[in-house]
């Protein structure tokens, strides 16, 4: 599935079972729970947390895919187009990090 077609299956999806949108500072804050929950995984499961017993069954994936969600009624309902915008994301990032990475101490092992 590309962007536009995940796009395109969110907004199908909102139509047939979302009534409408939430407005964008709900989406906003929902995303910010969405993440949260992802943070709370990640602290457990690779940090030094332990997971509380009703954590214990969530799954990083269908997190990650909550934010997917929410982040794509953003874009949507903002009239963003994400393939196109993360393509130039990517292109001006090339550009900026062409070398900087590489050339970072840090990240030699």
């Amino acid at each position: 599935m590309t962007i536009k077609e995940a796009q395109k299956t969110v907004d199908q999806w909102i139509d047939q079972y979302g009534v409408r949108y939430f407005d964008e500072l709900t989406n906003m804050a929902i995303l910010t729970e969405e993440v949260g929950e992802v943070a709370r995984i990640i602290s457990r499961k690779y940090g030094e947390q332990s997971f509380k017993e009703s954590d214990k069954d969530k799954e990083l994936g269908a997190e990650l895919a909550d934010v997917l969600f929410v982040l794509i009624c953003l874009a949507n309902q903002t009239g963003v187009d994400l393939e196109a915008a993360f393509k130039q994301n990517l292109d001006r990032k090339a550009k900026r990090d062409e070398k900087r990475h590489k050339n970072n101490p840090k990240l030699t092992s």
